[in-house]
């Protein structure tokens, strides 16, 4: 049973990141999730509360539990990079080592910052397979930056039945013109609901991609919940464009705006991670990658807490489903509900 917290969590944080709905966006709540779950396990007191508020309590497991079969390539880091002058709590490097691809790396912040942010960014462009180079923009590493959170993932999986290359077309997508929309028709879980129609994509290693297209123009996201909740098996003909989506989402203001607080500001308590008081969040950066073609689903993300010190993310006929419009796209473990990706599909 896919779990509802997560998905709150979801659709609450991209009115917060994609307040615009004439705009392509894409980022991924898992690896949101997971770099907001390791600052909730640093913090205490209002800061805690605030980021389990958002995120919701059992978040750790749920994550743990969404690892794709192997027949789907995945990769996970969740990463500590410390200097080695900060002090750390023990207790906070045990529950790290739980964390899937869990560990600390100690760097030298104060006396090499650039240099930090290059072998930051080297390791989330190896577990991303490239696909991430750079989430660390140039200057975000400070002289006064004493660590950084990492999260970042990397999932490949074909579909279980592929589109048939012969199928794709340039067929009409509106506000755009003519793109290339692929073609399969077969039995698929699709539910319509009041403003919402749904298809889920079944891919390797028990994942799937959940087409949510909106009976009129995208704007509120309410009755997803629903629509996602009626899926069920109908014979289907879907028509859907090819994908290949790259977005930047500064995170920091869409937290605040979302109810996280003190995690950015010199009150912050983080003194699960360290026992010094002044550490705080200065930024919270995120990138994300998504593709889509005949074969199946590419994707990669990544998210980055930087910390200070104050002084110092059937039979009948087959429905029809021609996703020629603006629309989202989740592509989540099917079992957990873990949404990997959310997209926001305005100039496929």
């Amino acid at each position: 049973m896919p779990d509802r917290a997560h998905l709150t969590f979801a659709l609450t944080l991209h009115d917060a990141v994609a307040p615009d709905r004439a705009a392509n966006a894409c980022w991924s709540p898992y690896s949101v999730a997971s770099a907001l779950g390791l600052a909730a396990d640093a913090a205490r007191g209002t800061t805690r509360r605030e980021l389990e508020t958002l995120v919701g309590q059992g978040n750790t497991a749920l994550l743990r539990e969404s690892e794709p079969g192997r027949d789907a390539e995945f990769a996970v880091a969740n990463t500590l990079w410390a200097w080695d002058g900060l002090p750390l709590e023990e207790e906070f490097l045990t529950g790290l080592a739980r964390w899937p691809g869990g560990r600390v790396r100690q760097a030298p912040f104060t006396t090499d910052p650039e240099g930090v942010r290059k072998t930051i960014n080297a390791d989330v462009a190896d577990t991303t397979r490239g696909l991430v180079p750079e989430l660390l923009p140039s200057g975000s590493i400070k002289a006064d930056t004493v660590a950084t959170l990492v999260n970042a993932l990397y999932l490949k999986a074909g579909w279980t039945a592929e589109f048939p290359a012969h199928d794709t077309a340039d067929r009409q997508f509106r506000g755009v013109g003519d793109v290339p929309t692929m073609r399969r028709e077969g039995r698929l879980r699709y539910a319509r609901t009041a403003g919402w129609e749904a298809v889920a994509l079944p891919a390797r290693g028990g994942l799937e991609a959940v087409v949510l297209l909106p009976a009129a123009d995208l704007g509120p996201l309410d009755g997803v919940r629903d629509a996602l909740t009626a899926l069920d098996w109908a014979q289907v003909e879907l028509f859907l464009p090819r994908l290949d989506l790259t977005a930047t989402t500064p995170l920091t203001d869409a937290l605040r705006s979302v109810g996280v607080r003190a995690l950015f500001t010199r009150d912050a308590d983080l003194t699960g991670l360290s026992p010094d008081p002044r550490l705080y969040v200065d930024e919270a950066l995120h990138e994300a990658v998504l593709r889509l073609d005949e074969q199946g689903l590419e994707g990669a993300a990544a998210t980055a807490l930087t910390m200070r010190l104050t002084s110092f993310q059937p039979t009948e006929p087959p429905v029809t489903v021609r996703v020629d419009r603006p629309h989202l796209l989740l592509v989540r473990h099917e079992r957990t509900g873990a949404i990997y990706f959310l997209a926001q599909v305005v100039r496929p």
